[in-house]
């Protein structure tokens, strides 16, 4: 694929940055390579088909001064979270890092090890726990702890143990309360529109390189094997909970409702050293992740890690994360948590501020500054949240998507609005013109806005689509944030080529199992087609005879509904028994295979099953 040369308004914003931050201050690389024992035999981590899901030396490119196809910021960055091994972190503390999005760590106890965050897939959790048993012995899993529910933080527990080792005098899985509910809920409910986004915000389909991916700004990218998850046999469900597993204590802070809305930070007093989950990162992080998620709360999120600093703050040698790299000694820990406390209470202190001045988002995101101490923090730099996207969330959390303007409460959606500017400005030609010479005096942004509509009003425009392209390209050469970055050039991707679908799919089998039946029937409830049910009158009982629970369902008005009750057979069109993982198969389509009792009209499921509609894996992004 044809790719561009940095533009010298490009090459200008990246001798500025390079000149402005201090690049002198390389305690981070000293930091990161702290500890280093070995890395992977082989880099390339494969599926049982043989498949590469993980590449750990891929991004191995990423070394010495940064090219002017990429932000130096972003480049040292980059170059931090390309690293890949096993470090010793602390007292019997290890953690397998650059092996997946997330880090994996492992705490040795009297007998075994305490596995934390098994990353996203089952091959790479193996392949990092091979890694550790070549350098440490064969010690077997006493425990998994599961910092938060996303899925880089449970996924490759299949990797770690066997779902039959878990259980009374086995292995102990222990997360925060809720985390199953929360995590099914994220990766199933809108897993198709999230995953898809993902793509983009990972890169996935990128070409690794000085003008394709070079990381995420947490970590690498995602690997694309298999995930699973394990049901916990111990919630945490307040803070101060201590608990010794294997002769090691740790006592629990729970922290709801900040990256994830089920978390927890522990403290292993005995080792002087504390896991922040995903709560203190080096990186400012996400307030809305762009791939889409509830609007987290930057308020609480600073609050939480107040009272870790109060709680722990002088009983801590070593803070670790599930991302990045460890930070040591208790002056440079204090320090290090208070600024990024600072962070996510200035952002949002000052966004509300602003709001109460009457601005908006997008106006608070161009104006607001942070102060120096935060600006000049590595750990501070929005590589994966940003600063302007975070504000923007801020605003949405408290005030929605209206801005108050009576303009722009009833605007046409993208395709309608953009034929009417195409035709306003006077023709798609001119609008490509125009981008054009937007282009050539490097404003981007008004080139990407032109374009934009350009393609929503024409796709086909070959014009419109390589100059959108090489503008979407020019945006991620300057971004300093890696998923912005990712963005960019997977918009760029698609509009050169063809649409590249969703490279990973998290909704997997053992993940979809933990639905609880009434999560199941809410995502059927998701899945009905509303027009194409509108004339449907259904009533009907559903029996899970395996869980011994009945269900009446009716559908009406293309509203799908259902009371938990015993089954009466005199009101109902028809009694549909089955077990929950064969209710999981018909509705992902399987109607051939034994498992189902029909008592009453068959047609009534016939009825149901044509007006589901699965969700588009491969729907447009850039393209209307």
């Amino acid at each position: 694929m044809d790719q561009n040369e940095a533009t010298e308004t490009i090459r200008a914003q990246q001798r500025e940055l390079a000149g402005r931050l201090p690049f002198d201050d390389t305690a981070d690389f000293e930091d990161a390579d702290r500890g280093y024992l070995g890395t992977l035999e082989s880099p390339q981590v494969q599926g049982a088909d043989g498949t590469v899901v993980w590449d750990a030396a891929e991004f191995d490119f990423v070394e010495g001064d940064a090219p002017d196809t990429v932000n130096p910021s972003l480049w040292r960055q980059s170059r931090l979270v390309s690293k890949h091994g096993l470090y010793e972190i602390g007292d019997g503390i290890y953690q397998a890092r650059g092996i997946d999005l997330s880090n994996v760590s492992f705490v040795e106890g009297d007998t075994g090890v305490i596995v934390i965050d098994p990353l996203i897939s089952k091959e790479t959790a193996s392949a990092a726990m091979e890694l550790y048993r070549a350098h440490r012995g064969d010690r077997p899993v006493v425990a998994v702890i599961f910092t938060h529910s996303h899925i880089d933080h449970f996924g490759g527990v299949l990797g770690i143990v066997d779902p039959e080792q878990v259980g009374p005098g086995g292995v102990q899985v222990i997360a925060p309360v809720g985390i199953v509910g929360e995590a099914v809920a994220e990766n199933v409910y809108a897993g198709t529109a999230m995953s898809r986004r993902a793509g983009y915000m990972y890169g996935a389909a990128l070409e690794r390189g000085p003008r394709g991916a070079v990381g995420a700004g947490l970590g690498q990218s995602t690997s694309t094997g298999h995930p699973g998850i394990v049901v916990p046999t111990l919630e945490i469900r307040s803070t101060g909970e201590t608990h010794v597993v294997d002769g090691v204590e740790i006592e629990f802070q729970m922290a709801p409702g900040t990256e994830a809305p089920a978390e927890m930070h522990f403290l292993f007093p005995q080792k002087r050293a504390l896991c922040m989950a995903e709560n203190a990162t080096h990186t400012l992080h996400n307030l809305l992740t762009l791939r889409g998620a509830l609007v987290r709360d930057p308020h609480v999120w600073s609050r939480y890690l107040t009272e870790a600093i109060e709680r722990f703050g002088d009983r801590v040698d070593v803070v670790f994360a599930s991302h990045h790299w460890p930070t040591w000694g208790a002056d440079r820990i204090r320090e290090y948590l208070g600024l990024q406390r600072d962070l996510y209470a200035y952002l949002h202190d000052q966004t509300l501020r602003m709001l109460n001045q009457g601005m908006t988002g997008a106006e608070i995101a161009e104006a607001i500054e942070l102060p120096p101490a935060l600006e000049n923090a590595w750990h501070a730099r929005g590589y994966y949240g940003s600063v302007s996207h975070n504000v923007k969330a801020i605003s949405q959390r408290y005030l929605g998507w209206f801005d108050g303007n009576p303009a722009r409460l009833w605007p046409h959606p993208p395709q309608p609005l953009a034929e009417r500017y195409v035709a306003a400005i006077g023709g798609i030609d001119r609008v490509v013109e125009l981008a054009r010479q937007a282009y050539d005096e490097g404003d981007f942004r008004w080139a990407a806005t032109l374009l934009d509509h350009a393609v929503f009003a024409d796709r086909d425009h070959a014009a419109a689509r390589a100059l959108y392209a090489d503008t979407l390209e020019q945006l991620a050469y300057g971004a300093e944030n890696g998923t912005w970055r990712n963005f960019f050039l997977s918009g760029a991707t698609e509009l050169r080529g063809e649409n590249f679908g969703t490279p990973t799919a998290t909704a997997a089998p053992e993940i979809l199992a933990q639905l609880t039946p009434e999560q199941l029937l809410d995502s059927v409830a998701i899945s009905i087609d509303g027009p194409g049910a509108w004339d449907l009158e259904l009533a009907f009982d559903l029996t899970l005879d395996d869980l011994g629970r009945s269900y009446r369902v009716t559908l009406r008005n293309g509203v799908f509904v259902y009371v938990a009750k015993p089954a009466d057979p005199d009101t109902a069109q028809m009694t549909l028994t089955l077990s929950k993982p064969r209710l999981l198969a018909l509705v992902a389509g399987d109607r051939e295979n034994p498992g189902i009792a029909i008592d009453g009209d068959a047609g009534v499921l016939d009825r149901l099953l044509s007006v589901l509609q699965r969700g588009d894996p491969s729907f447009d992004i850039v393209l209307p």
